[in-house]
């Protein structure tokens, strides 16, 4: 296994750390270890195709689990944020329905056509939106706890609620770029 596909592992590795800092909060400034955590398993992600490309070690272990591996980070924190009332459901619902759809259309065209089919700009565009969205949202509930900055205490779950529409929308635009890029691949005859 190469080094970008291990990077990749090591992100899913670090989801249940994440999720454990997230749900306990007794401990001292959960928030901030889970964004911690988040970032770091983010920074995988951009670690490791950055790696892949430059010393040529793309490959299709790597076109399908980075994007799986980050699907399972990011889904990971929207549903415990649609727990802990920082997301409305609709949002994340948007946001699981735009996955599925997209990991349906990679999997028909990986077992009927051998295609294995990577993220394009938009995709990518899209996870950062989700990954950058996140952990502003674990930013704001650090400070919201800290209480140093009273507004953002008063209307940290707002202010979260309204980046996860955000995340949402750029997520549903990113997944009809995808189906229509690739439409040939579900199309019937």
């Amino acid at each position: 296994m190469n080094l970008p596909n291990k990077l990749t592992v090591l992100r899913i590795a670090l989801i249940p750390v994440f999720v454990a800092f997230l749900m306990i909060n007794t401990i001292p400034h959960n928030y901030f270890w889970a964004m911690l955590v988040f970032v770091v398993a983010s920074l995988t992600d951009l670690f490791d195709g950055k790696i892949a490309r430059k010393y040529d070690l793309v490959t299709d272990f790597g076109k399908l689990m980075d994007p799986l591996a980050d699907k399972m980070l990011v889904t990971s924190a929207i549903v415990l944020f649609l727990y802990l009332g920082l997301a409305n459901p609709i949002a994340v619902i948007i946001i699981l329905a735009r996955d599925m759809m997209i990991n349906s259309m990679r999997l028909i065209a990986a077992s009927d056509k051998g295609k294995v089919l990577a993220a394009g700009f938009f995709g990518k565009l899209k996870t950062a939106s989700q990954m950058t969205g996140i952990i502003t949202v674990m930013v704001l509930k650090e400070v919201a706890v800290l209480g140093f900055i009273p507004f953002i205490a008063e209307n940290a779950d707002l202010i979260s609620n309204i980046i996860m529409w955000v995340i949402s929308i750029l997520t549903l635009a990113s997944g009809i770029d995808y189906m229509v890029k690739y439409r040939k691949y579900i199309q019937t005859k």
